[in-house]
């Protein structure tokens, strides 16, 4: 069995704090929501996000987008950050409208806040892609 190397220089990179950013600020946005005994499908929409957040963090963090190149990992983690904040602008302006208690009215703002960390890691993952460059972390720069 192959050793995972971890990437420290990620998480140290602006792209790998923002996945830590949008993790935490999810799992906040999921607590708020599930504390406040406000609708499931609040409480889902956040959690997902969380899921699938970390799923990316570590893919990057453990080098896999490396190892398992039949999938252009940027391009899913882009379609992944723009349905994240479609969903999100839907589901937290209902919640911030709605405002059945403080604990929907806090979960609704922390997910728009998440809607603009989600906005901001599209924009850095499209500067950071180009589709005439060949694939990998090692390509040559232009």
């Amino acid at each position: 069995m192959a050793c995972l190397e971890l990437d420290r220089a990620f998480a140290r990179s602006p792209r790998g704090a923002l996945k830590i950013a949008r993790v935490l600020l999810a799992l906040a946005t999921f607590l708020c929501f599930v504390a406040s005994n406000a609708h499931e499908a609040y409480a889902a929409l956040a959690g997902l996000e969380m899921g699938i957040t970390l799923l990316f963090l570590l893919l990057y963090l453990l080098k896999l987008d490396a190892k398992m190149r039949w999938l252009f990992w940027p391009l899913a983690d882009i379609f992944n950050s723009v349905i994240a904040a479609l969903f999100l602008l839907v589901v937290c302006l209902f919640a911030v409208i709605v405002k059945s208690n403080k604990g929907t009215l806090a979960g609704g703002v922390l997910g728009l806040i998440l809607l603009v960390l989600c906005v901001v890691d599209t924009v850095l993952l499209c500067k950071k892609i180009s589709l005439a460059r060949p694939r990998g972390r090692n390509a040559p720069a232009r």
